[in-house]
């Protein structure tokens, strides 16, 4: 895959790289004023959106997709519709733009189903695009990026090569985002942060989830909740049921973010404003089904150690 750091107008070199250059653009309408290098066959403004066969058709020879984890999701929807490479340009911190699996949601934000099989062909990742990024996204998608990092120390599939990747993205989140939140519009913090989502995208593509992201799964699928702050809320109960079964990975992933693993993350949790499932509105009553949802998930079966819906329950209500 290629990968390019700079401004947006490297997007123009990428294409050219691969051969393409007549790219359907995937952009929620907050880039419209969007100064795009590249003559597009269409653009594609529905984010997120069922409706990727229509949106399929409408493409040249290629897909590009900027914003964060919905618009990229959606860019690999399509290209795997397709059969066409896709070009990602991330603006948050989701690092989706690394794996080849992605979720169809509605324009609610509710899990309409999902799948695998894009063609991921190059990344741009201009840190202009996330100065500006909104204190919750910045915290939230930033939280997604550190629980890529924790769970692809431990998840099945992990490996040597992958583990050194997710405890550089590890600690480079942990130290910037706090510097991220104290001075948003400093280019400089922004760029290490952008570079730890960086890592933690890549250490999950060469590793799998884990059960703190089948539970944000289960929950924001169902409600239309933020992936991220999910992760954030999710991540620290599951560290210590993990700290059981995969102690050796548990404290290299504290000693990386420089603190105890799991309180270090609910601080970074906390730089967002929101650390329970009840400031989401998440209904206390639903906690058994979504326990019970959670437990058939491929992240919790690729979890060191898979939990009965009965101890999912008892990690949800200790964050409800």
């Amino acid at each position: 895959m290629i990968v390019r750091w700079g401004p947006l107008s490297l997007v123009a070199d990428v294409c050219d790289e691969l051969g393409v250059n007549a790219p359907l653009l995937v952009a929620s309408p907050r880039w419209d004023d969007l100064d795009f290098p590249l003559v597009v066959t269409e653009r594609w403004s529905e984010v997120p959106s069922t409706r990727v066969e229509e949106a399929a058709s409408l493409a040249g020879d290629s897909v590009v997709a900027v914003g964060g984890g919905s618009a990229i999701d959606l860019g690999k929807a399509i290209s795997a519709a397709s059969g066409l490479p896709l070009v990602s340009v991330p603006t948050t911190y989701s690092g989706a733009e690394w794996t080849t699996f992605y979720g169809v949601r509605d324009t609610g934000r509710r899990m309409r189903g999902g799948g695998g099989g894009s063609r991921n062909a190059g990344i741009v990742y201009d840190v202009g695009l996330t100065v500006g990024l909104p204190l919750e996204p910045t915290v939230g998608t930033a939280m997604n990026a550190l629980c890529h990092c924790a769970e692809a120390l431990y998840a099945h599939g992990h490996n040597p090569e992958t583990d050194e990747i997710a405890l550089d993205g590890a600690r480079l989140v942990a130290t910037w985002l706090p510097r991220v939140v104290d001075a948003p519009d400093d280019r400089d913090y922004r760029t290490e942060l952008l570079r730890g989502a960086c890592h933690g995208g890549e250490a999950l593509a060469g590793s799998m989830l884990a059960l703190a992201h089948a539970m944000a799964q289960a929950i924001g699928g169902k409600y239309g909740l933020p992936h991220g702050t999910l992760n954030g809320i999710c991540l620290p109960p599951v560290l210590r049921y993990n700290a059981r079964y995969a102690p050796v990975a548990v404290r290299a992933f504290g000693e990386a973010v420089d603190g105890d693993p799991a309180a270090r993350v609910e601080e970074l949790t906390a730089l967002g404003g929101i650390t329970r499932l009840s400031q989401l509105g998440v209904p206390e009553a639903d906690l058994p089904e979504l326990a019970a949802s959670t437990a058939q998930r491929g992240g919790n079966q690729a979890n060191p150690h898979p939990a009965t819906p009965q101890e999912i329950l008892e990690l949800l209500r200790s964050v409800w």
